[in-house]
C-alpha cells in the first residue's frame, strides 16, 4: 500500500475479527518496523509490551473500561518508556559513532535531561507516539487495521505488566483485522484553521 494511502485510510477501529491472529513473525516485523521510528536524541528509550497471553489481555481489558479490541485485536501493544534511558544508555546508543561525536552527544543529553524531570518525561511521551503512530502505519500498510488507546487505568496497568519503576506507560496500540467499518470522519476543522503560517 502507498503511504498516502496508508495514512488516508488509516482509522481507529474499535472492533476486531477475534479470529483473526498474527504469528510471531508477523508481530516481530511490525515491532521492527515501529522502531525505526525516530526517538529523541536517537535514545531508543521506548520499550514495546506485546502482550500476547490471553488471562492477561482479560484482566488489561477489565482495567481499560471493557474496550473489546483489547482481546479481540490479534496483537495488543503497551507502548511504555525508560525514563532514565538518557543516563543509562548513551554511550550504548552513540556506539559507532566517531569519538568527537560520541563526546560531544553525551555532555549534550545530559546538559539537556539532568535535572529536568519534566523534560525527561515530555520527551518519552513524544518518543511513544512516534513509535505507536509508526507501528499503525506499518499495520495499515499490510492491510492491517488499528487503535490507539489511553482509556485505561495506567496505574493497573503498570502493575499487570510489572512496569519497572524507571519506566512510563505512553499508550496502547490494538492491531488486527476489522470486524466493523470505521464511522465517517466528523467534525474535522477547518484547514486554514489548525495550519498556521508563520506566526500565530
Amino acid at each position: 500500500m502507498h503511504i498516502d494511502e496508508a495514512i488516508r485510510s488509516r482509522r481507529a477501529i474499535k472492533g476486531y475479527d477475534a479470529g483473526f491472529t498474527l504469528s510471531r513473525e508477523e508481530k516481530n516485523e511490525l515491532l521492527q518496523l515501529a522502531l525505526l521510528a525516530p526517538t529523541a536524541f536517537n535514545l531508543q528509550h521506548v520499550r514495546l509490551v506485546e502482550v500476547s497471553d490471553p488471562a492477561l489481555r482479560q484482566q488489561i481489558r477489565e482495567v481499560g473500561w471493557g474496550q473489546a479490541q483489547m482481546t479481540d485485536a490479534a496483537m495488543l501493544v503497551v507502548v511504555c518508556a525508560q525514563l532514565d534511558s538518557w543516563e543509562k544508555n548513551v554511550s550504548r546508543v552513540w556506539d559507532g559513532a566517531p569519538v568527537e561525536v560520541r563526546q560531544f552527544m553525551a555532555g549534550a543529553i545530559d546538559n539537556y535531561y539532568r535535572d529536568k524531570p519534566q523534560v525527561q518525561r515530555d520527551e518519552t511521551m513524544r518518543s511513544c507516539g512516534l513509535v505507536a503512530q509508526t507501528l499503525m502505519l506499518a499495520a495499515r500498510g499490510k492491510g492491517l487495521d488499528s487503535c490507539p488507546m489511553d482509556g485505561f487505568d495506567f496505574d493497573a496497568v503498570a502493575k499487570l505488566i510489572n512496569l519497572p519503576d524507571n519506566h512510563v506507560i505512553g499508550l496502547m496500540v490494538a492491531v488486527g483485522k476489522k470486524a466493523i467499518e470505521a464511522k465517517p470522519r466528523i467534525g474535522k476543522l477547518p484547514f486554514d484553521e489548525v495550519v498556521i503560517r508563520d506566526r500565530f
